[in-house]
């Protein structure tokens, strides 16, 4: 059986970038350097190189998404976890390391209801930007996914 070129996973993508100290490479903002790569690993590898607080939000993120979405399909572009619907060629949802927050966004965003608060350049895209201090409403955000999930992707 072939696998489908998003799920393959290699060792070299499921590792973030590390310096002379062994600590992940963070982008300017905080962002963690990860090799581009498809499937659960690099996610986890992300998430895992995320900055104080934030490897918290990513794991909580994260899980919320695999529990609206099980089939959910998962890679790593631009330094940044990307998320798929099964079946579905683009991508509902990313998010990314700033350094006092980090920026979730939906790519049919505009879309959803109610809209995330945060609006773009991009017509369809919406924002949701968590600071340290801020509660998410996991409820909410888990409702968001779903509508996102069963909107046509983005294809990137």
């Amino acid at each position: 059986m072939q696998r489908r070129r998003d799920e393959r996973v290699t060792a070299k993508t499921a590792k973030p970038q590390t310096g002379p100290s062994g600590e992940p490479v963070l982008l300017s903002g905080g962002n963690p350097q990860i090799a581009k790569g498809y499937g659960d690993a690099p996610v986890q590898a992300y998430i895992e190189a995320m900055p104080g607080w934030k490897s918290d939000l990513g794991r909580r993120l994260d899980a919320a998404v695999v529990r609206a979405v099980p089939a959910v399909r998962k890679a790593v572009k631009w330094n940044s976890p990307f998320y798929a619907a099964a079946g579905d060629e683009g991508w509902f949802l990313s998010f990314h390391c700033f350094a006092k927050y980090v920026k979730v966004a939906f790519f049919r965003g505009a879309a959803l209801s109610p809209l995330p608060p945060g609006q773009s350049k991009q017509k369809d895209v919406r924002y949701l930007d968590i600071h340290e201090d801020d509660t998410l409403d996991e409820a909410l955000f888990v409702s968001w996914v779903e509508q996102a999930s069963r909107l046509p992707g983005e294809k990137m």
